[in-house]
């Protein structure tokens, strides 16, 4: 019986290219699903030297597939005419099933679908893709000011544990 590899192992073989960072602040994140992507050669090498940028890119459904949208992937500077074209729109890859649920949810609700990360997994270029709710200003500010509460109990506890009160 294999062994099944633990968490570290796993870590290990996946390596971030590009992350969404402004995503979580944006957007509530319902759910997440890991798609393959559609690349040509010279994109794969320019993502092994970490040029990529997730900063616009969306995922629409278009004909029952799922395409990224406005992903930046630098020209690999060693191509030659060969070269792709950086905010080229990609198919993503998912199981039917998969893509018939995402149809689903999308048109029921106002939902959108959210690139969160771009890495290597076993030597694949993978996407963390979200189903998101867009956040209104006032969620914002809540999250914001959650986030300073915690960071400030979090201190203060540090402080009582060090013996400085």
């Amino acid at each position: 019986m294999a062994k099944k590899p633990d968490k570290a192992a796993e870590k290990a073989n996946n390596h971030v290219v590009a992350t969404n960072r402004k995503a979580r602040h944006n957007y509530t994140i319902l759910d997440t699903y890991e798609a393959g992507i559609v690349l040509v050669g010279t994109e794969v090498k320019s993502l092994r030297e970490g040029q990529a940028s997730l900063v616009d890119a969306f995922a629409t459904v278009d004909d029952g597939e799922i395409w990224l949208r406005n992903l930046h992937i630098a020209e690999y500077h060693h191509g030659s005419w060969t070269n792709h074209a950086p905010r080229r729109n990609r198919k993503l890859l998912l199981h039917r099933s998969q893509i018939d649920n995402l149809v689903g949810k999308i048109r029921d609700g106002n939902l959108t679908l959210v690139p969160l990360s771009l890495y290597f997994s076993d030597g694949k270029v993978k996407v963390e893709l979200a189903l998101a709710r867009g956040k209104e200003a006032r969620d914002k500010r809540q999250d914001l000011a959650k986030r300073d509460a915690d960071r400030e109990i979090t201190r203060e506890l540090g402080r009582r544990a060090k013996g400085m009160r």
